[in-house]
């Protein structure tokens, strides 16, 4: 998991130039559902909305016919688990991009090739 958010920093390191070139990199945010905390803290983030499988990032800025781009940020071996992937799959059923980016670099590349997409597009 350690590994995870190392290259989510250098991705969002990476975003903090390429934002010059390309602003909408701005709007990327993490959604912060990983990671460990004590039984008491999950239980009330549960009751505030944290949902598992969740994916890492959300860059809501439209694309072709797409409303947002969803990346789901992994290292290594690590897989997606179910409930990632079926996250995945009602989000790109509900008109949102998604990749599954192994690595920051992956991840760079995916932002870059969405956001060259054109407004009204078809997609790809």
């Amino acid at each position: 998991m350690q590994h995870e958010a190392i290259e989510q920093t250098k991705l969002f390191n990476w975003i903090t130039f390429a934002r010059a070139a390309i602003p909408e990199l701005d709007m990327l945010y993490h959604i912060p559902n990983g990671g460990y905390r004590n039984k008491r803290e999950a239980a009330n983030l549960k009751r505030q909305g944290v949902r598992a499988g969740v994916p890492d990032l959300c860059l809501p800025v439209a694309r072709g016919n797409y409303h947002g781009l969803y990346i789901e940020l992994k290292y290594g071996t690590n897989t997606v688990t179910e409930n990632q992937r079926e996250w995945l799959n009602r989000l790109q059923a509900q008109g949102y991009a998604v990749a599954i980016c192994y690595g920051w670099e992956q991840a760079k590349h995916v932002l870059e090739k969405y956001l060259a997409i054109s407004k009204g597009e078809k997609n790809a």
